[in-house]
């Protein structure tokens, strides 16, 4: 264990609220982080971020708008099942989606954890902070719900952070 957490923003600035994690990577990058947690803006750049896990990264925090059937600006911690070492981030995603050809321009975290996985990387824990979308149209700028929600966001992936430390913490004071 490395002790290292990547915190990667993703989404599509051109597609309104889907450029949720991409804001809230932006605020991040200007706060104070734990040792050993590296931010991102990873917009729609998957085979970046899969390359980059490649450097070794015990956790990957994902920040992105994720549809959930909530109100818009809504928040959710998500930690997806870890199944032989690959996530299980969507139940609607087949079993083929490992080998579909990478899209450098793609950023399905299915895609991503796929292409990792072929190149021999893994991370052992991967949690993802979610913002229900209020509006996915194309379009630059959030939707007033989803931008109320990006300072909040922050503090959780902050929370998310020092979680994820914590076991790494106690393990060198004994």
């Amino acid at each position: 264990m490395t002790g290292r957490t990547l915190v990667a923003g993703i989404g599509n600035v051109f597609l309104s609220d889907d450029a949720f994690g991409v804001e809230v990577s932006h605020l991040l990058a200007h706060l104070a982080l734990p040792d050993g947690v590296r931010v991102e803006d990873y917009g729609i750049r998957g085979i970046h971020l899969a390359y980059d896990l490649l450097e070794g990264y015990d956790a990957l925090v994902l920040v992105d708008a994720v549809p959930m059937g909530e109100v818009p600006g809504t928040l959710a911690v998500i930690e997806p099942e870890l199944a032989s070492g690959r996530a299980t981030l969507s139940s609607s995603i087949s079993d083929e989606v490992a080998v579909v050809a990478p899209d450098a321009h793609t950023m399905s975290p299915d895609i991503v954890l796929a292409t990792l996985a072929r190149l021999g990387g893994s991370v052992d824990r991967i949690v993802i902070v979610g913002c229900q979308p209020g509006d996915l149209d194309e379009g630059m700028g959030l939707s007033p719900a989803v931008q109320a929600a990006v300072n909040a966001a922050a503090d959780l992936c902050l929370e998310v952070v020092a979680d994820i430390a914590q076991p790494a913490e106690r393990g060198t004071h004994r």
